[in-house]
């Protein structure tokens, strides 16, 4: 394995980004994916000192005057918590966690294929292809519909736009089938429990060694790339037919994240009580506020009140800040390579549901488009999820086609976050892509 930096991880690493004793994930820190993905349990990473932590609630929606939503791993608890909603909650998610085995290899994989179970896969889709906006009415309560839209804006699309319930429904049914779980010692530990599994395996790791062509590599009979789709446009040359390049290096990027990491004096003051027991908040109001926001995010504005991602690793994980004190994690979604400063914008929220939180900042590291891309060049324009998913690059990733993995030079694969299943920590789109250079011609 050749990586260009000189600490592996990619997006899934941790640092000292603030204070001494403040250990934060640079990028994905919350791994219900993780805990869900085929690919991480059979690499037994448990032997290799990874350990899962799972908080008192996964996910909790404040929303003014104190009210919030509340996803718990337990359904009854849940059903509980949303009062009048809970009947339409459990009618939604009840009968798909029940057949989440069988669900998930088909959500982790490419969509284009013959499904083993396809009565679990139609019931899934028979709501998964809607927009969020309009499943969202299923319930009656503002907890209920904030809950279920802020799982859908992990999408980074309008929340008007077909199959945005897909990502609402299928993150909210992972809390509910395996949790949302973080890596105790940070996101690093998933990328450090990998490597020792790789070595004892026989494999190596090079870091600190940028690939910019083929003849970078050593020699191969089949190389895959964790890259952005340009980029292996741009490596691979004249070793890939020109349409198929051209097409490539049209890949369509999407919104990005502004991300601030925090070292914390004590607690964020929540209003809600629930948010002080969530390991992730989601911080955008009403489900009306977050359309609002993820609409201006996709035509090049910065919203007013941005849909923003909180995650409270040291309430759970005292190794992250010294005794006492806390780690914050959030991030707002903002416009494609935007240069707006949007500290204020995301604090603003926080404060909206947490007054006084500003009174327990010690220190803040900001992290704007711009310095993602010099990060990680993935990140083009500032945009975490390996690509857009407009359009046809929800169903087809790199580019449209039956075989997402496979370019037409059977020695060059692609498996990075721009091929199915996209975005997380959960090692599916180089397992699929691994399983297609065994079975390929070159096997």
């Amino acid at each position: 394995m050749i990586e260009g930096d000189d600490t592996i991880g990619g997006g899934t690493r941790s640092a000292e980004l603030t204070l001494p004793g403040f250990v934060h994930d640079v990028c994905a820190a919350v791994h219900a994916l993780g805990a869900a993905s085929p690919a991480m349990a059979a690499m037994g990473l448990d032997r290799h000192g990874l350990e899962w932590v799972h908080p008192e609630i996964a996910l909790t929606h404040p929303l003014d005057g104190g009210r919030a939503g509340e996803l718990h791993r337990s359904m009854e608890t849940t059903v509980a918590a949303l009062g009048i909603d809970g009947t339409s909650w459990r009618r939604l998610f009840e009968p798909l966690a029940r057949n989440w085995d069988a669900l998930a290899p088909q959500l982790l994989g490419p969509i284009l294929t013959i499904p083993r179970h396809p009565f679990a896969l139609a019931r899934f889709g028979a709501h998964a292809v809607l927009p969020a906006s309009v499943v969202q009415r299923r319930f009656d309560t503002d907890e209920a519909r904030a809950l279920f839209g802020g799982c859908a804006a992990h999408a980074f699309l309008p929340l008007n736009h077909p199959l945005t319930a897909a990502f609402g429904i299928t993150i909210a049914l992972t809390a509910h089938t395996v949790g949302w779980p973080i890596a105790r010692g940070g996101s690093q530990a998933i990328a450090d429990a990998m490597r020792s599994r790789l070595t004892e395996l026989g494999g190596q790791i090079e870091t600190g060694r940028w690939v910019r062509s083929l003849a970078d590599l050593p020699a191969h009979r089949v190389a895959l790339f964790d890259t952005n789709p340009a980029q292996l446009a741009a490596i691979a040359g004249d070793q890939l037919p020109p349409r198929y390049a051209r097409r490539l290096t049209r890949f369509k990027h999407g919104p990005a994240a502004f991300k601030i990491d925090y070292a914390l004096d004590g607690p964020v003051p929540w209003t809600n009580e629930a948010c002080r027991r969530a390991g992730t908040v989601h911080v955008g109001g009403t489900f009306a506020e977050m359309r609002a926001a993820e609409a201006a995010c996709a035509a090049g504005r910065m919203p007013e009140r941005p849909f923003v991602l909180v995650a409270q690793q040291s309430l759970f994980d005292s190794s992250r800040a010294p005794a006492g004190k806390h780690t914050l994690w959030a991030y707002a979604h903002v416009p494609h390579n935007s240069p707006v400063d949007a500290t204020t914008v995301l604090e603003d929220q926080i404060e909206r549901f947490a007054p006084g939180f500003r009174d327990v900042v010690l220190a803040r590291h900001v992290t704007g488009p711009a310095a993602w891309e010099a990060y990680n060049p993935n990140y083009v324009g500032g945009d975490i999820g390996g690509g857009a998913h407009s359009g046809t690059q929800l169903v087809f990733r790199p580019n449209i086609g039956l075989h997402s993995y496979v370019t037409p030079n059977p020695r060059l694969l692609l498996c990075s976050a721009s091929t199915p299943p996209g975005a997380g920590v959960h090692g599916m789109g180089g397992m699929h892509a691994a399983r297609k250079a065994l079975a390929g011609p070159l096997a």
